[in-house]
């Protein structure tokens, strides 16, 4: 009997297979390969505004087609909210159909922040009349709205539009809101205002039907100062003085969060202020021909940079889209923490600028009234939204500063709020988000309420940023922050199965980006997060050398001191 070959001699099998399709279009890989990719092929999401004002606003919400509901009408701004009563353990057990409420969340696009006091009244006259007040300030500077009727989307759209606003792509596989500096036009520390080039980027591109469909959802930041997030969105735009070619701006890609989380990495380049909007159209376009389609939760720039690296990445800028070469340049600034503009400050023409904090972002129509009416009577008519969920006046005379503060201040935005306050983020959570677990809104106001309280002896060198988010998804950033907080269904003591969640610790942007540390097997309920928080937080100012920041200790702290 002949011996059997050894698995060194034993001759290879060759596959011949062919590589399997991720739905790449550049690659002729056109046929659909998930259920939102058969639905965006059959009709373009855009497509849909016709038939909410024509068929949806008149019949209700029972007319409504299933992918129009959960798929097309998230190109306008809105997303079915979350039937009330369903607990955080059945999230991913029920059928989408009776996690549904008839109403639905509307989210106003605001790129860079930028609003008129005009703009922000008819905002918070829509709260009012169709929202039933509801109105929260999100982290991508976009104003969302609850409890709106499909019925009313029609009235509420032409309100909007009268003042220049829009929902257009701000949900979906869509150029998400440009992300741009609260303070931009007025910062002393800015030397190119990038504004012009997020206005061109939204008269071009905003609605274009050709970049309207990308694998999944894009996103973009434009800022000369480095504070709206640069290094976890798609696409980023950061000012640098080349030391030839004058002001300009790095170029990022490939950041983002939720469950794979991943740093955007620098292409190496300058880009000149007139060159961004067709640079970013370059950089789109690589997304929506070269973008894996096939798998929803691989569907994001990120991988393909990972995939294909920076050097890869470059050459196809310039060659397939650019048909030019970009110019080298060298890497922007990095700012030593996150920049938030809260409190008072000069801006370069001689006015102030004061930014105040809500909690955690939510606001209200008539909170929202109250501040369009106390800008106008210090004289401003601008307002901007932050990336951490706070929000600015522009143009405030010097001698209407106090007046205004304590004006706003009785409606709860304050402009010297506690560390807590300044710095706690929550997503929308299981109040209205169909994927979230837990509670996180209201628990932001109990636990701000309760450092507050107990940690009033703590004087910190600068506030702790604690993001609080109802799912793995991350819209809060909590791989970035000091103390980030994933919402889970953890066990009690008593070995009941309560809302909790795990602990990231010591994430951050600017000098400390990176993403949190967790901890083997840790988890914090929520009805102890309070005495959690103010344990490491002690732990922190016991043990921490001068100048150490809160992210570097939790980096090189013992578990226990952690726990």
């Amino acid at each position: 009997m002949p011996e059997r070959p050894t698995a060194a001699a034993r001759p290879r099998r060759t596959d011949t297979r062919a590589p399997r399709s991720e739905g790449q279009w550049a690659l002729g890989q056109r046929e659909p390969l998930n259920a939102n990719e058969v639905f965006k092929q059959a009709d373009d999401g855009l497509n849909v505004r016709e038939r909410i004002e024509t068929v949806y606003a008149r019949d209700g919400f029972s007319a409504i087609s299933a992918e129009d509901l959960r798929g097309r009408m998230r190109w306008w701004g809105l997303y079915t909210q979350r039937r009330p009563g369903i607990e955080g353990g059945r999230t991913a057990t029920i059928a989408p159909e009776d996690l549904d409420d008839e109403f639905f969340m509307l989210r106003v696009r605001v790129d860079a922040g930028a609003l008129t006091t005009q703009q922000l009244r008819v905002i918070a006259d829509i709260s009012i009349d169709f929202g039933r007040d509801t109105a929260d300030i999100t982290d991508r500077e976009n104003i969302q709205f609850h409890w709106i009727r499909v019925e009313d989307v029609p009235e509420i759209w032409r309100r909007l539009e009268g003042v220049g606003l829009s929902t257009t792509e701000a949900c979906g596989d869509t150029p998400r809101v440009v992300l741009g500096s609260p303070v931009s036009g007025v910062s002393a520390q800015e030397v190119v205002n990038p504004e012009p080039a997020i206005q061109e980027i939204c008269r071009r591109f905003i609605g274009d039907p050709t970049v309207s469909n990308l694998p999944r959802k894009f996103k973009t930041s434009i800022s000369w100062l480095a504070d709206a997030a640069p290094e976890i969105n798609d696409v980023s735009f950061v000012g640098v003085q080349h030391p030839q070619h004058g002001p300009g701006f790095d170029l990022l890609v490939g950041g983002g969060l939720s469950t794979n989380p991943r740093l955007a990495e620098r292409l190496g380049v300058w880009v000149p202020l007139a060159d961004i909007p067709d640079v970013w159209h370059g950089v789109i376009q690589i997304f929506r021909d070269y973008g894996y389609r096939r798998l929803r939760h691989r569907a994001r720039l990120k991988f393909l940079v990972a995939d294909w690296g920076t050097e890869k990445f470059r050459e196809i800028l310039e060659t397939e889209y650019l048909h030019r070469r970009l110019e080298d340049g060298p890497a922007a600034p990095i700012p030593d923490q996150p920049v938030d503009h809260i409190g008072v400050h000069d801006q370069i023409d001689g006015n102030k600028y004061v930014g105040l904090a809500p909690i955690a972002g939510r606001v209200s129509g008539v909170v929202l009234k109250s501040v369009a009416n106390a800008a106008e009577k210090a004289g401003s008519a601008r307002v901007r939204l932050t990336p951490y969920q706070k929000l600015v006046v522009l143009d405030v005379r010097p001698d209407a500063v106090d007046s205004l503060v304590d004006e706003l201040s009785a409606v709860g935005l304050e402009a010297n709020p506690s560390p807590w306050r300044r710095s706690t983020m929550a997503c929308t959570g299981i109040e209205f988000c169909k994927l979230a677990i837990v509670e996180t809104k209201a628990r932001a106001h109990t636990l701000v309420a309760d450092l507050e309280e107990r940690l009033d002896h703590i004087d910190l060198e600068r506030p702790l940023s604690i993001h609080i988010n109802g799912c793995p998804n991350s819209c809060a950033r909590i791989q970035t922050a000091d103390i980030g907080l994933k919402g889970q269904i953890v066990t009690n003591d008593e070995g009941q199965q309560v809302e909790g969640f795990q602990v990231h610790l010591g994430g951050g942007l600017g000098l400390d980006a990176g993403f949190g540390r967790k901890l083997r097997s840790h988890k914090v309920t929520s009805a102890e997060l309070g005495d959690y928080v103010v344990r490491v937080t002690e732990n922190f100012v016991k043990q921490h050398e001068p100048g150490e920041r809160f992210a570097q200790w939790a980096q090189r702290a013992d578990e226990e001191d952690l726990r």
